[in-house]
């Protein structure tokens, strides 16, 4: 990598995960997708292909309804990009997604995340400004500064916002 390819202003994406169903009596955690989570997660991953947005590093929320919306958005995209489970994603605010999100290795420029509401939601009106409706499989992409340890509230511009196309 150049130092001018370390000056190269990074992109977020930030997923909602797609709807998933109740699990009465079980662990949060474990609540699978439904048919139209199913869907809307490779319809959202069809439209970031379509839009040319293709993660080099996707982090996403150790809960089975994430995992599972990364597993059939990821399999509209090429380059086969495997996420990192990470436990700090299932219960952070955004707040604390934004210091996990500074600690991204400069190297990676299309950094994704696939977690939960209302951090989410929050991440991207917290680094853009704006208020977005982010329904479950919603999307959020993000000019952020050249440094992933620059990203800080009001660092960020949208770029592209997507919604499943019922809600």
């Amino acid at each position: 990598m150049t130092h001018d390819d370390d000056m190269t202003a990074k992109q977020l994406i930030v997923m909602r995960h797609a709807k998933a169903g109740e699990l009465p009596g079980g662990p949060d955690e474990e609540r699978a997708l439904r048919g139209r989570g199913r869907h809307d997660a490779a319809a959202a991953g069809g439209w970031l292909r379509h839009r040319g947005f293709v993660p080099d590093r996707v982090i996403c929320s150790p809960a089975r309804r994430a995992r599972q919306t990364w597993h059939y958005a990821s399999a509209e995209l090429p380059g086969g990009v495997a996420a990192s489970n990470d436990p700090r994603l299932y219960h952070a605010d955004a707040a604390e997604l934004l210091g996990i999100i500074a600690g991204t290795a400069a190297e990676v420029g299309t950094l994704m995340y696939v977690g939960h509401n209302p951090a989410a939601a929050e991440l991207a009106a917290g680094l853009t400004g704006q208020e977005l409706s982010f329904p479950t499989a919603a999307i959020a992409v993000i000019a952020m500064p050249a440094q992933w340890a620059d990203a800080a509230e009001g660092t960020g511009e949208l770029t592209a916002h997507w919604v499943p196309a019922h809600s």
